[in-house]
């Protein structure tokens, strides 16, 4: 039974990061009903700019506040001159529009600094540590210390987004825009503000999610395909929902550990961690299309 929750948790904590990178997805389509194709490509440019900044000898956090001023002026920019002159377009031009800024992107990245390989060390520990020493003795569970730290950065983050869509009058103010665009413009509020503050806010995630997957994976141009373990939790969760982002990416993160452990040897094979989670959200898609938290669709002929 310890083994099965130290696995579980162990997917658990997997999960969380799994929901930052959805968050970012959620944030633009909940305020702007743009799908941001873009965003493995800004995950990387964060994560190029920040390491390549330390090893040319810039202090750590000097270089954490000059890549994440970098972020939200770039978010600010790609809402102003990307996306705003779109607004009026159909959502294949503004997905379109994504897949293209998501290629200027990358090139940027390139001709910034380079197209080498990089490691990242944030200086996190990656021995496991064992929950029984913080938690007693009945917690005799052996997790990742790395994995908690994510875990940990990634709640903070989480709990900072929520406390600013309740308490702010920004967030108050894009909770509306992303309930009815029209009616949220009728009473005064500026759509372009809060798009643009969406934008800066998905560049600040965009760092923090780059330089953990980074510690973890190293900078190089693959570090794109990261976001795509956030389309099974949008899926699952909810492409408009912030809770729905973190409840899918803790499913998808737990079914891929326990697949891994307990289905791979019936089905013969390894790897089941790779693909495991999108047949889980295959299976939520086909009996609820929407996701858990997501708005069903009606239109009337």
């Amino acid at each position: 039974m310890s083994f099965f929750l130290e696995v579980l948790v162990g997917g658990l904590l997997s999960g969380v990061m799994y929901s930052l990178v959805a968050i970012g997805f959620v944030l633009v389509y909940k305020s702007s009903g743009v799908f941001n194709f873009a965003q493995g490509a800004m995950l990387l440019f964060a994560a190029l700019t920040f390491v390549s900044m330390t090893e040319r000898g810039v202090n750590f956090w000097l270089a954490f506040i000059i890549t994440m001023g970098t972020m939200i002026v770039m978010g600010i920019i790609i809402e102003r001159f990307v996306m705003r002159p779109l607004a009026n377009q159909s959502l294949l031009s503004l997905f379109m529009a994504t897949v293209g800024l998501s290629l200027f992107l990358e090139g940027l990245a390139q001709g910034t600094w380079d197209s080498a390989v990089h490691g990242l060390d944030l200086g996190i520990p990656t021995t496991p540590i064992f929950l029984s020493d913080y938690l007693g003795p009945n917690f005799d569970i052996l997790v990742s210390f790395f994995d908690a730290f994510a875990a940990v950065v990634a709640g903070v983050l989480i709990l900072a987004l929520a406390l600013f869509f309740q308490k702010t009058k920004t967030g108050l103010s894009l909770r509306a825009v992303s309930d009815d665009h029209m009616a949220a413009q009728a009473v005064g509020i500026p759509l372009s503000t809060i798009w643009a503050i969406v934008w800066a806010v998905v560049g600040v995630i965009s760092l923090i999610v780059g330089l953990l997957w980074s510690d973890r994976l190293g900078v190089s141009f693959t570090l794109q395909d990261i976001v795509l373990k956030g389309l099974p939790v949008i899926l699952i969760g909810g492409l408009t929902s912030i809770p729905g982002a973190i409840l899918g990416g803790l499913i998808i993160g737990a079914s891929e550990k326990l697949g891994e452990i307990y289905l791979a040897p019936i089905l013969g094979g390894q790897g089941i961690e790779n693909w495991f989670g999108y047949t889980v959200a295959l299976l939520f898609l086909i009996y609820k299309p929407a996701g858990i938290f997501g708005v069903k669709g009606i239109q009337r002929a």
